[in-house]
């Protein structure tokens, strides 16, 4: 054969395999393990009493033309720093793929574990081991997570069609942050709020809607992935785990439609609350719980359908340096930690702003990501990132479908807007957030790349 001939052959192949890769499958794989804790062992703010409902770890593996994408919602109260890198490292082993191609949030139940090993390291070294994290427990579930996506991608389905759902929740998320005629935080709305003039001001600023993004088999459901932004909270604090109202109104759907995967993820809510709705009372919490439902059945029944393939699958990263707090002192954290006479919370908290610190120092950055699919992008985010994140990513893209999860990384706590770090108030104060006020200008510069 001809040396022309030969260079003809490997062109025609070269061409046609380009169409090819292009029309490559997209296939899914579903996982759900529990990630509930045993009686006595710590959760966020006090040892578990009760078993209201269990826990659950949940998500999907995407397989396309690139790298195989995790995405995962836990319902713990926050993963982070090394215990962030810990879930993302065995799950992309179990899926074969990268870390970077990996995305872990919490949905931020405060009865439910903290995962943060960098932070428990620091205190066991004081001899506080155990009282805040179970690490036997923690590294269990994260085991349990790997076994199951490596079940799980034995049994993939093929992906022919992506659905998106939107519709209004009513009656949920309100803004924590009250501002009075001088601009300042006036009045911190909580989680739960019996101040008449909290309950009386206004929502604020929230995202209304609940988004749904579907995968079918052509006329078969596979999974749905839900995205709303509040905090969960309707009461807590007293060791009685529970999935809090958005896993109850999950667990609605899954008995309404047992046949696919539901995984839900929180929005950006660092600054939104049910406490405009929610008195703390224990018969708030079914209410709650069928609001969120009814958003996500509404949000399914609105559900249309496109043809999907691999070329219209991108996986995006921009890592990023967020800026640490200036109230942020190695040698104060340090002798606090140590301060046997101190609290046990404030001991707690100095080892987890220490623990961010030190990784910050280190040069360590944190990936944010944005999965694409035609012309859907779901961007994976930091921390407690406030609502107006979230509303800036869908006006970068007014005209396509943009839903958002938070509670990434949950090493650098509560991430505001510049602005926010002037008007005072609970978040973004010494003891809640650990980034400076240029954090605004990074994630934003890192949300229109990922939204290019």
């Amino acid at each position: 054969m001809s040396r022309r001939i030969k260079l003809c052959l490997t062109a025609l192949a070269l061409l046609t395999a380009v169409p090819f890769a292009q029309a490559q499958d997209i296939r899914i794989a579903t996982f759900k393990v529990d990630a509930t804790p045993a009686i006595g062992t710590p959760v966020a703010y006090a040892p578990v009493r009760e078993i209201l409902d269990p826990l659950s770890a949940r998500g999907i593996v995407l397989l396309g033309a690139d790298k195989p994408v995790v995405l995962c919602a836990v319902d713990w109260i926050g993963i982070g720093n090394d215990g962030y890198d810990a879930w993302r490292e065995k799950l992309a082993a179990a899926a074969g793929t990268t870390p970077d191609h990996v995305a872990v949030h919490t949905l931020h139940q405060h009865d439910g574990a903290r995962c943060d090993f960098t932070t428990e390291q620091l205190l066991a070294a004081r001899g506080l081991g155990g009282q805040h994290f179970d690490n036997g427990f923690l590294h269990k579930t994260i085991d349990s997570v790997a076994a199951a996506i490596r079940e799980a991608l034995e049994h993939s389905q093929q992906v022919t069609h992506v659905g998106v759902g939107k519709a209004k929740v009513e009656q949920v998320a309100s803004n924590r942050r009250i501002l009075g005629a001088d601009g300042k935080v006036k009045i911190i709305r909580w989680s739960k709020s019996s101040d008449p003039a909290a309950i009386e001001a206004p929502e604020g600023v929230i995202d209304p809607y609940l988004q749904l993004i579907s995968f079918w088999n052509d006329e078969t459901p596979i999974a749905s992935l839900t995205y709303y932004a509040t905090h969960p909270q309707s009461y807590y604090g007293d060791g009685d785990v529970t999935s809090e109202f958005v896993g109850l109104g999950r667990a609605a759907r899954e008995a309404a439609l047992p046949q696919i995967a539901h995984i839900h993820f929180n929005g950006a809510s660092g600054n939104v609350a049910a406490g405009k709705y929610n008195d703390g009372s224990h018969a708030l919490r079914p209410i709650l719980a069928s609001r969120i439902e009814r958003g996500m059945r509404a949000a399914w029944e609105a559900t249309t359908k496109r043809p999907i393939a691999a070329s219209d699958m991108e996986w995006r990263v921009e890592p990023v340096k967020l800026p640490a707090a200036k109230h942020l002192n190695e040698t104060e954290l340090t002798a606090l930690i140590d301060d046997d006479k101190a609290p046990a919370t404030t001991r707690l908290s100095s080892a987890s702003h220490l623990a961010w610190l030190k990784r910050n120092q280190s040069g360590l950055t944190i990936d944010t990501s944005c999965l694409r699919l035609g012309d859907i992008y779901i961007v994976q985010m930091p921390g407690e990132l406030f609502i107006e994140y979230q509303l800036a990513a869908q006006a970068m893209r007014p005209n396509d479908t943009v839903c958002m999860a938070a509670y990434g990384d949950y090493g650098p706590g509560y991430i505001g807007t510049e602005i926010a770090y002037s008007q005072g108030g609970y978040e973004t104060s010494d003891r809640a957030s650990r980034v400076a006020p240029q954090v605004e200008g990074v994630l934003m510069a890192a949300m229109q790349s990922l939204l290019r």
